[in-house]
């Protein structure tokens, strides 16, 4: 309840400083619309339409009101609501990022374990030297890298989310839809993979080491467990709190952490909606934005707090 309660309180908080950073900006969504022909008198009566001529506590008082009641406010240039304009990004960037942080925890937890068990070997080197690379590596220079030499190699799409004939001039069935989807997939979702894998190597390899100097797994040596069976009962088993934050941080942040990667590849999510509102300077639009990335951070968070509690009985506060 103690980790609820601090879990809602920055929920408050964060909410109050989403209001505030755009209020603190020069200018305001109306000031900001690109229309030549916009009069003086339509620009006021833009004001007085979205509130913005109230005090900066009404209107904070009306921000708050209208969240409660989940609605987000329309988008400036388009006069949509931002709740809808949300919907159908968010659809296309969580497959993709699922795929790609499902590369990261499967391969770079693999990698981690099997360094940390052959310590000092070749394979514990090369495992070591491919996740620094990949670390250090920019995500966007990674992206272009992919497209340069992998997209026409292996003839894969290196942009866009589907093929624009598919379907117009042929029956495509529900198969090719899905293989078209994913061929359109699998470039962004390795950038984000390949970038996280080094982050889930480095942390599980370290996690597996400390663990693995622990008395109890000499006891176990002595006992005449096989070295796999330590690994995988011993070791990893109480390495995974570790390895829960890192799940949990890099689900929270990797959503805004997308933005790079989907602006490389055109990919139209959340990330390239993102970079549009800036370009636009639909406040609207980038408010429910930032609330929405600083809701799932705070979201997996409390969720790898929750889960601690699973794994680990000794946490009790």
């Amino acid at each position: 309840m103690k980790r609820v309660a601090f879990a809602l309180l920055t929920v408050f908080i964060a909410i109050t400083l989403n209001f505030v950073l755009f209020r603190a900006l020069s200018g305001d969504a109306v000031s900001a619309l690109r229309c030549r022909q916009c009069s003086a008198a339509f620009k006021e009566a833009q004001r007085r339409e979205l509130g913005l001529d109230k005090s900066k506590w009404e209107q904070y008082k009306l921000y708050v009101a209208d969240l409660a009641r989940f609605d987000l406010g329309n988008s400036v240039p388009s006069e949509k609501p931002v709740r809808g304009e949300l919907v159908e990004p968010i659809k296309n960037s969580l497959p993709m990022i699922a795929l790609g942080t499902l590369f990261a925890i499967v391969f770079g937890t693999l990698v981690g374990v099997i360094s940390a068990w052959r310590r000092g070997t070749a394979v514990d080197k090369g495992g070591l030297y491919t996740a620094l690379s990949f670390y250090s590596m920019p995500t966007q220079w990674l992206g272009l890298m992919l497209i340069f030499f992998v997209a026409s190699a292996v003839g894969l799409p290196s942009s866009g989310i589907k093929t624009p004939t598919l379907g117009l001039f042929t029956d495509a069935s529900m198969w090719e839809l899905f293989v078209d989807r994913m061929k359109h997939m699998i470039l962004p979702a390795l950038t984000l993979g390949l970038v996280l894998y080094g982050d889930y190597a480095l942390i599980v390899r370290s996690a597996m080491l400390e663990t693995l100097g622990e008395d109890y797994v000499l006891t176990a040596r002595a006992k005449g467990l096989k070295n796999w069976a330590i690994v995988r009962s011993h070791g990893l088993r109480n390495a995974m709190l570790p390895i829960i934050t890192l799940v949990a941080l890099s689900l929270g942040f990797i959503i805004g952490g997308s933005i790079t990667v989907e602006y490389v590849f055109s990919y139209p999510g959340l990330g390239l909606l993102t970079v549009e509102a800036i370009d636009k300077r639909d406040f609207p639009l980038l408010q429910a934005i930032f609330l929405l990335l600083t809701l799932s951070v705070i979201f997996f968070n409390l969720l790898a707090d929750l889960l601690y509690f699973t794994f680990d009985p000794r946490v009790t506060a």
